[in-house]
């Protein structure tokens, strides 16, 4: 495939450095997809061809480039995070090939009668059973995926995954510490078996139910350091008409705000598709989809500055498979800019990241709410401006 990797950028880097647009697994995807490719009978029209999970756009341009793309007949492409959708379509713009990739959400219709699927692997191996079952059930009954990924991320289970939905997994060779498995004949079951996705589960003492998509962090379950931060939103949470669940993950901080409180309407936002997805699913099984409003957006980006009075956080810290204090420090600056005056961020946060002094910086005043072995639960104030 005939195709400059090094023209790629990124989406505005909030993460901090050492992430590039593309690395050695995207090349050698792309290389034995083109293999792959060569090789099935019809040859393979752009539509028979769908991405899925590709970080900033190399596999889907390159994709597109090899295989003749056109506004007419496009790449069909999945990412989960709004912002590698964002720099997909902005490289696909420099590249001049704006319309010939199409996104498309995670669903039948994104996968429907392809060929060939195209799939950086996720770390998580729910996602990945959640794909693979996705292609097997609605792609074409030849379909073949082609998976790539640094085998520093990789493991046995991967191909134990994929064979659940497909009869047959090959393993190339590696090439620069990445490595591709290839997964094809899709078995009967999983073309007519009951969908294994989205997964749920009651948590009594917390009297939620939790609904979630494949990869998305604790999946059904309720992470320790959300179960800390629930403990501590009663009285002493500030009153208001208006909430927002920021980094909101399988919305569980939203639906027990909107619970607890029936009067509050709260918004709750994530980057990842998923997480939105499952979001509004756990809202509605709580019975409280009609007073949290869920949007997948990069922070929050929708909302006016001065504008909330109370914002809750359970800071994400790993950039794909990197501890990174760049996505809290980015979303902490956005809690800062759209706070109104006296508005608070209630923030829970593992201790030994030492957070304290970057909220008193980019939000206000902060004081701590309560503290574990492992956890810190904070509230930073915003403060009026000086006359």
């Amino acid at each position: 495939m005939p195709f400059d990797l090094g023209a790629l950028r990124r989406y505005p880097d909030v993460e901090g450095p050492g992430l590039e647009a593309s690395d050695a697994a995207d090349r050698l995807l792309i290389d034995e997809a083109a293999e792959r490719g060569a090789a099935i009978a019809p040859p393979l029209a752009p539509d028979d061809v769908v991405v899925l999970d590709d970080a900033y756009g190399a596999i889907a341009l390159a994709a597109a480039d090899a295989f003749g793309a056109t506004p007419a007949r496009p790449i069909r492409v999945h990412q989960d995070l709004v912002t590698g959708e964002r720099a997909l379509h902005l490289n696909a713009e420099r590249l001049a090939l704006g319309e010939a990739v199409a996104s498309l959400p995670l669903g039948p219709e994104l996968v429907a009668g392809a060929r060939l699927v195209l799939v950086r692997l996720p770390r998580s191996l729910d996602r990945l059973d959640e794909l693979a079952a996705l292609v097997a059930r609605h792609a074409a009954s030849d379909v073949v995926i082609v998976a790539g990924g640094r085998l520093k991320h990789m493991t046995l289970a991967m191909n134990e995954v994929l064979g659940r939905s497909f009869g047959r997994v090959d393993v190339s060779l590696a090439r620069q510490k990445s490595r591709v498995l290839i997964a094809s004949e899709a078995r009967p079951a999983a073309r007519t078996s009951a969908p294994a996705w989205p997964r749920r589960e009651r948590h009594g003492a917390e009297g939620l139910e939790v609904v979630a998509h494949g990869g998305v962090f604790a999946g059904t379950g309720i992470d320790i350091g959300t179960r800390f931060l629930l403990e501590h939103l009663g009285d002493a949470v500030p009153d208001a008409a208006h909430a927002i669940d920021l980094a909101c993950g399988t919305g569980v901080v939203a639906a027990r705000l909107a619970r607890t409180r029936p009067g509050l309407v709260v918004a709750a936002t994530d980057r990842s598709a998923s997480a939105a997805a499952s979001a509004r699913l756990t809202a509605e099984a709580n019975g409280v989809a009609a007073r949290v409003e869920v949007t997948q957006a990069d922070g929050l980006e929708g909302f006016a500055d001065a504008s909330e009075r109370l914002i809750v956080l359970n800071p994400p810290f790993h950039s794909e498979a990197a501890i990174s204090t760049g996505i809290a420090a980015h979303l902490f600056a956005d809690a800062g800019r759209v706070l109104a005056p006296g508005g608070e961020l209630w923030c829970v946060w593992n201790s030994h990241l030492r957070y304290r002094p970057l909220l008193e910086r980019t939000v206000g005043p902060t004081r701590q709410i309560a503290r574990n072995a492992k956890f810190t639960i904070t509230a930073s104030r915003r403060a009026a401006p000086v006359a």
